[in-house]
């Protein structure tokens, strides 16, 4: 099966399907470290050789590190995600300081691709954090800068100030479209491209889900399941999701492959998408990931996905707008203290 591959810069290739590092940071059940390390090899084998991770990730850097030893060819993309608390500390020192860190534990002289975050649009220093990646990069030890989680306005702002953003990691689904906007256009207009996280809405859209009952309130202790339960409700509710599942379901037994692998697909399918991320904690579900790619979706299964999206609510604001809201449903489960700066 060929895996689909997109120049995110000249020079760098990634394949559309990355392996996401989110599910081996323990907040989604125990992890088992030598077996996680042992299957990246399985990824890297079948095609996908860039995996994604971030330095508030507890663990995971690590991880991957330990498996670099051995591969040091793995693309990884990591992230610089100062913690809101400090973000009025965040001087060039400290910039340096984690990004030491992540090149120690990636057992790397050069990181591949650093995607920024910065948690308040109000907090001073932000624009100068990023040139202090800027610099970074002009030094050798950082090939590419991304984002993640900017929303279009303050994307525009990191690009205005000539830090070339090659890429913004957003959440992206059939149920949540916010990308599909503003920030669609920006990329039309910049060349910048989309990484795409929540592609499966932390397992939801897979046929796990097909025809359960709703949750009860308080049942989910999975982060991720916690978090798209929420989006699924501003979808429109469990009804209108399961009608979603179902028209998945159809599609997916036309072509012949899993639930999960349509959602993915359609993904693939939107405007200035590089690549989906899907997390994984083994390599287990690899084969149903990589099913992605041996098939396209026809006209009739777009206008049977659309028929649900017509009928769905399409969430409010920009990327990432309401996760922003600390006094909100989705900012109140955010975490923003996962950065400790080494002493």
């Amino acid at each position: 099966m060929k895996i689909s591959r997109r120049t995110l810069a000249p020079g760098y290739e990634i394949p559309r399907l990355i392996r996401g590092g989110w599910q081996l940071a323990g907040d989604h059940g125990e992890v088992q470290a030598s077996r996680a390390i042992d299957d990246m090899a399985a990824f890297v084998a079948a095609g996908l050789n860039t995996f994604d991770c971030a330095d508030i990730y507890t663990g995971v850097e690590e991880l991957i590190g330990q498996y670099r030893l051995h591969d040091p060819s793995l693309q990884v993309h990591t992230k610089f995600v100062p913690d809101l608390s400090i973000l009025h500390q965040v001087d060039e020192s400290y910039v340096r300081t984690i990004h030491q860190r992540s090149l120690q534990r990636l057992h790397a002289q050069r990181l591949d691709l650093v995607q920024f975050h910065w948690w308040d649009y109000t907090a001073a220093g932000m624009l100068q954090a990023a040139r202090h990646l800027q610099s970074l990069q002009k030094e050798g030890s950082l090939r590419l800068i991304g984002a993640t989680n900017f929303n279009t306005e303050q994307s525009q702002r990191l690009l205005d100030a000539g830090i070339k953003v090659v890429s913004m990691q957003v959440q992206y689904s059939l149920l949540d479209r916010r990308p599909a906007d503003q920030m669609a256009s920006l990329c039309a207009q910049s060349g910048m491209q989309l990484l795409c996280y929540g592609t499966l809405a932390g397992g939801f859209l897979t046929a796990a889900w097909l025809g359960q009952p709703e949750p009860a309130a308080g049942s989910l202790h999975n982060r991720s399941l916690i978090k798209y339960k929420l989006i699924i409700d501003d979808f429109g509710g469990w009804s209108l999701f399961q009608q979603l599942l179902q028209a998945l379901h159809t599609v997916a037994q036309r072509h012949g492959v899993a639930l999960s692998s349509v959602a993915t697909r359609w993904v693939l399918d939107q405007p200035h998408v590089a690549a989906a991320i899907v997390g994984a904690r083994y390599a287990v579900h690899l084969p149903q990931m990589l099913e992605a790619f041996s098939f396209k979706l026809k006209t009739r299964d777009h206008d049977l996905l659309r028929d649900v999206l017509r009928r769905s609510r399409q969430l409010d604001g920009d990327v990432f707008d309401l996760e922003r809201d600390r006094q909100g449903r989705h900012g109140r489960i955010m975490k923003y203290e996962l950065n400790q700066k080494p002493a």
